[in-house]
């Protein structure tokens, strides 16, 4: 059967010439920018470091695809937009991404196909996808040169609504939708990810956090034993269990603190003397701050609580927060150290629509939890070029999808000779100075 594909189809013509096409111009790849991961991913060493820790079971004389290779097909696929396994029946004979995964484009043997990455997605038991956490966890700590003083870690859930009946997918009243909802930790200063974990869809409880906290703290201290460690999350992490446990342990915290009538009583002068400047001076808004001791029924001590007071024409409106941290104002701890936590909202968009991480529609609980390190594993590789970028550059801050649709999908000719491999990228390539910059500061400093 022919194929339609090769049949020549016009275009209206231009000038009184007849305009004609046909997909028949050879080695040509979509995605030539892919290079650029696959130098990320040979300094970061991703997938050999996963693959470590996945017991591989088959006949080694009969194995065609080695799991790193699986592994690294599959997330320079997810990086370069194609978030499904399916993608790859037909990138597998894509020039540029047999090259990226090591191999000829021409003369080199195609890449996994669908049923294989299935397969290995599905591969990992529990016991696995743990050391696979941990390694992501050992990722993170690397990518700093020397341990550093004092991190701050965000901790945060986002909901990813399920397609299915997938196992461990619960109806969530607030997002009115049958949902996950994934737990985010991101070291937010450098947008690097630390842990993406997946969970029912409901609020996590107070045991939960402790006991992830836990033993992500655990991890780090193999690396830093020395660096002092912050937690800041959103109200619901400020739970008895974990703020007791972050104060044995000698980490600070900042938490959200629902509002009552206690807390309300204990900032009513300020909030008043602000409501009433407010007035006097016939101001829009005005915002000020306050700060009290206050010890809930459940906690076994006081602690420190910070109010943000705004008073503006519709009213009044008071946020608290509490934390451990004793020093500084309560202005600097909420507006400087607190407010900072919603770049992690950033990140998660990053992580979770821009590289299409809530894309668990397997049934099994397990393949979608390393479906999620998957595309964590993409998130650093991106992160990676990214960071390759001349800080002056437009593109050094750009979200994920600029990056990709300006440094990754470049058309590329591929021609395989006898001695090399050469590939022709397009001359208007409006990006080729920084592509050649990034290529070069990727460049391993040895063989």
């Amino acid at each position: 059967m022919s194929d339609d594909n090769l049949l020549p189809f016009s275009f209206p013509a231009v000038q009184r010439k007849k305009i004609t096409a046909a997909f028949d111009g050879g080695r040509i790849t979509s995605d030539g920018g892919v290079m650029l991961l696959a130098q990320a991913e040979r300094r970061l060493g991703i997938a050999e470091r996963l693959a470590q820790v996945i017991p591989d079971r088959r006949d080694q004389d009969r194995v065609t695809h080695l799991v790193p290779d699986i592994l690294r097909a599959r997330i320079f696929a997810i990086a370069c937009g194609y978030e499904d396994a399916d993608d790859l029946d037909r990138l597998r004979c894509d020039p540029a991404f047999k090259l990226a995964c090591g191999r000829l484009p021409d003369s080199g043997t195609d890449l996994c196909s669908q049923p294989t990455i299935s397969r290995w997605e599905n591969a990992p038991a529990l016991r696995d996808l743990i050391r696979l956490m941990g390694v992501m966890v050992d990722l993170y700590c690397a990518s700093y040169a020397t341990p550093p003083a004092a991190v701050t870690l965000d901790i945060n859930d986002t909901v990813d609504v399920v397609h299915g009946h997938q196992q461990l997918s619960l109806f969530n009243a607030h997002y009115d939708e049958r949902c996950f909802l994934p737990i985010h930790v991101y070291d937010t200063a450098v947008a690097r990810p630390v842990a993406v974990l997946l969970r029912p869809g409901k609020t996590p409880s107070g045991k939960e956090v402790h006991g992830h906290l836990r033993r992500l703290v655990r991890r780090i201290r193999r690396h830093w034993p020395a660096t002092h460690i912050t937690i800041r999350g959103d109200g619901h992490y400020g739970r008895p269990q974990v703020m007791a446990w972050c104060e044995e342990n000698g980490i600070d915290f900042v938490f959200g603190l629902p509002g009552n009538a206690v807390l309300a009583d204990a900032v009513e002068e300020a909030a008043d003397d602000i409501r009433t400047r407010r007035a006097l001076d016939h101001k829009p808004g005005l915002r000020g701050f306050a700060e009290t001791r206050y010890q809930a029924q459940s906690w076994n001590q006081q602690r420190r609580a910070c109010a943000r007071i705004e008073a503006t024409t519709q009213g009044l409106d008071i946020r608290f927060i509490v934390t451990s941290l004793e020093t500084r104002s309560a202005e600097h701890i909420y507006e400087t150290i607190y407010c900072a936590r919603g770049q992690a909202e950033n990140l998660i968009k990053l992580h979770k629509t821009q590289l299409a991480s809530d894309r668990t529609s397997c049934r099994s609980p397990l393949a979608n939890q390393m479906r999620l390190i998957l595309h964590t594993a993409a998130y650093w590789l991106i992160l990676t070029v990214r960071d390759a970028i001349p800080k002056a550059h437009l593109l050094a801050t750009a979200e994920f999808a600029t990056i990709r649709l300006r440094l990754l999908k470049l058309g590329t000719r591929v021609i395989e000779t006898a001695s090399r491999i050469r590939l022709a990228f397009a001359a208007a390539c409006p990006e080729a100075r920084l592509i050649r910059h990034i290529a070069a500061g990727l460049m391993p400093s040895a063989p």
